[in-house]
């Protein structure tokens, strides 16, 4: 556990601001650098209305979890600052998030919140704390490359790893961001907060969507997106009326409950026309895709995205999804932008979610980065394992 943050010269000549929601595992990080010695500032963000999120479990970043991070400080005997960023927040990540999904998308808040609030502004706020690093809880792992930069890689356990919800982080800010806990499992970290003492050790985490309480998402795109709930007309693929809906916000692309209609077969949501307020219905191997058209690319691979790809494509592995594992396909340049051809394919991919890259390095899954999908192509084909183009199909470490 020496030297968690990776850096030369003494630790208590080396400042680090933790990034503390008041959660097991951020403060198991200020406590791991507290005790080797580092300088250590522990911050909190105050992200919204913290009084509805007191007493609800599964919240982060209100209320109870604010006041649990001032207890870990104190018991730890670090500085602890909270900062109000309420309106950066609702303004980059709510609003955000209302608009995409009233426009027929599935965001991910969590990737906005660590691009705009957490990796942007905080980590300007901690350059003006004079830190050296900042550190957080996320179950990843920062490593120096040979180039002398930082590449960001999976954590240990797989089932713990975040690197889906941090692919928008960019080189400048790996340069100063530091993950103590990604070759530790979930375990591990428990167990060193007993150790340490700390009130939060056996604190569940955090679910769903931190901002939407009871998980009703819906409510807070109405409140914020007046008309998103309109009515409108669920379609087949033909564009036959099936039925009628309360709002387009109320499906997601691959739903099959809910839907209200009666079919001779199964039936499930493949698309979500906001423009005309239509949720298209159909098969389930109308969901079936190969091909994934993306949009705002973060590439943090070695050289350039351009180079990457200059032979017409990269061999990469992709997740489309935080909970899938990672599969093996090709990154290609397409008309306007980049796009991903999956070889097994992948069923319900939805515009608004993350695409994510990965290289499998020395043993590791290293992430090359990713673009937020804008559109998916239907799967009419089975895709041959083309080894005569050199692919090797093998999967990311377990």
């Amino acid at each position: 556990m020496l030297n968690s943050l990776d850096l030369k010269g003494e630790p208590k000549n080396t400042r680090v601001v933790v990034a503390m929601s008041g959660g097991v595992d951020s403060s198991v990080t200020a406590a791991i650098l507290a005790s080797e010695g580092y300088d250590v500032v522990g911050v909190t963000l105050q992200l919204y209305d913290h009084g509805a999120a007191i007493h609800r479990k599964g919240a982060c970043c209100a209320g109870r979890d604010i006041h649990d991070a001032r207890a870990v400080a104190e018991k730890l005997g670090i500085p602890h600052y909270v900062l109000d960023y309420e309106s950066r927040f609702k303004e980059a990540v709510i609003d955000r998030f209302a608009e995409s999904y009233a426009g027929g998308e599935t965001p991910v808040p969590c990737i906005s919140c660590n691009q705009s609030i957490k990796f942007r502004d905080l980590l300007e706020t901690a350059k003006e704390l004079g830190a050296d690093v900042m550190a957080t809880g996320h179950y990843i792992a920062s490593r120096a490359l040979p180039s002398g930069e930082r590449g960001l890689f999976r954590a240990r356990e797989d089932e713990r790893d975040q690197s889906y919800f941090l692919f928008a982080t960019t080189r400048d800010q790996l340069a100063m961001l530091r993950f103590p806990l990604g070759d530790l499992t979930k375990t591990q970290t428990r167990e060193l907060a007993r150790r340490y003492g700390l009130s939060v050790a056996d604190k569940e985490d955090s679910q769903d969507i931190c901002f939407v309480p009871q998980g009703k998402y819906t409510d807070v795109i109405e409140r914020l997106m007046p008309g998103a709930a309109d009515k409108g007309d669920i379609v087949d693929l033909e564009g036959n009326v099936l039925g009628h809906h309360d709002g387009i916000i109320r499906f997601t692309v691959g739903q099959r409950k809910g839907l209200g209609i009666a079919a001779g077969a199964p039936l499930y949501v493949i698309k979500l026309d906001a423009a005309n307020r239509r949720v298209i219905v159909g098969p389930r191997e109308a969901l079936r895709t190969r091909r994934i058209l993306l949009r705002d690319i973060n590439w943090i691979g070695d050289g350039s995205i351009e180079n990457a790809v200059a032979a017409g494509r990269r061999e990469v592995f992709v997740k489309v999804r935080s909970t899938r594992a990672p599969q093996p396909g090709w990154l290609t340049r397409g008309e306007g932008d980049y796009e991903v051809e999956l070889i097994g394919g992948e069923d319900g991919v939805s515009p608004g979610q993350a695409c994510v890259f990965y290289d499998a390095i020395d043993g590791q899954s290293r992430v090359l980065g990713g673009g937020f999908i804008r559109g998916t192509v239907a799967m009419t084909e089975p895709v041959a394992a083309r080894s005569s183009d050199g692919l090797s199909v093998m999967p990311l470490r377990a």
